[in-house]
């Protein structure tokens, strides 16, 4: 089954197509960290039309790069939910115009499956069950996969996302937007042990997260050092990143273990992040659990993930109406179970 997907929850405007829900044949991913890096975040509403400019390009460009005539695709699958809901109705709205044209079956998907599914366009999934840290800018969250559309939410984080805290003190630090990638680089050439910071809920034997306390700080290391704490970015940037893996490596891996799960994966866009990269591929590899990571440019918001899991809906039968409309809440997981 040759599938067409669709992703437009935040400020990438991304398509894909893929075969069987695995193989890759295209992926193409419109950013706007151009547009927004000025304000400091994303504007929803600069977003929205930044999706409407470039939906239509994104695309033909995927379909043309794919090799697959357009009157050969057999579904499309398109985020339904959670992100913003302007964004969303953009691609959205574009899924249901295509499939109708095309007289193909589609489907909307949950952003957070999609994700999840990531790891099964790589080379070596992990087989079921395993355990998997979905963490990106607006989630972190631990989870239990028995099956491609079947999570059971171990734990999630009580505040900030991590992606959200390392926007955040990125902003603090002068270091713009989005922080992500600069901080990892900074934490690379500073020393994590000379700003000591807290690890909340590290000694918790559940699965939840805080990383607002974290941000505060390091928000409160600037004010009392406003003298030098630019000469020590580098230092602060170790010892942030420092203390947030060290939480994020402690809870997947005990979670691995107290699920009985030889096998764990890590998503999402702080998925790309080469300390968390390294520190749990370290401490997996001492605990004797096998750790799937998606390739880097999986790790962040693509079609290729919504292709992926789209392909198991539309296999299973599942279609959407042209009724059905965009989910902006987090509350729309449809195979997802609380713990």
């Amino acid at each position: 089954m040759i599938v067409l997907g669709i992703e437009s929850s935040c400020d990438e405007t991304a398509a894909a197509v893929v075969r069987d829900g695995h193989e890759v044949l295209a992926s193409v991913v419109a950013s706007q960290v151009d547009v927004h890096h000025i304000y400091g975040g994303v504007v929803p509403e600069l977003a929205s039309r930044k999706h409407i400019e470039a939906i239509v390009p994104v695309v033909d460009g995927a379909i043309t790069q794919s090799g697959i005539p357009a009157d050969q695709i057999d579904g499309v699958a398109v985020t339904q939910g959670p992100g913003l809901v302007g964004s969303l109705l953009v691609g959205f709205s574009f899924a249901k115009g295509f499939a109708y044209g095309h007289n193909i079956p589609w489907v909307g998907v949950d952003h957070l499956e999609a994700h999840l599914n990531s790891v099964f366009l790589a080379p070596d999934p992990p087989p079921f069950p395993f355990v998997a840290l979905l963490v990106s800018g607006g989630h972190t969250s631990i989870y239990r996969a028995t099956g491609h559309r079947k999570f059971h939410l171990l734990g999630q984080t009580r505040d900030d996302a991590a992606g959200e805290a390392y926007d955040k003190v990125a902003k603090m630090l002068g270091l713009g937007y989005p922080g992500g990638a600069v901080i990892d680089r900074l934490a690379a050439e500073g020393d994590p042990n000379k700003i000591q910071l807290p690890r909340p809920f590290l000694d918790k034997d559940r699965y939840d997260f805080s990383f607002s306390g974290i941000k505060t700080a390091v928000m409160r290391y600037i004010q009392t050092h406003p003298d030098t704490f630019k000469a020590d970015q580098d230092h602060i940037a170790a010892g942030f990143q420092a203390a947030v893996v060290d939480v994020l490596t402690y809870k997947i891996i005990h979670a691995a273990q107290e699920s009985g799960c030889r096998h764990l994966a890590v998503v999402g866009g702080v998925a790309a992040n080469h300390g968390l990269r390294t520190a749990v591929a370290r401490d997996a590899a001492e605990a004797g659990i096998q750790v799937h990571i998606p390739s880097l440019d999986l790790c962040g918001d693509n079609a290729a993930m919504v292709a992926a899991v789209g392909y198991h809906y539309l296999a299973a039968g599942e279609r959407s109406t042209m009724d059905d409309d965009v989910y902006s809440r987090v509350k729309f997981r449809p195979n997802i179970t609380a713990s």
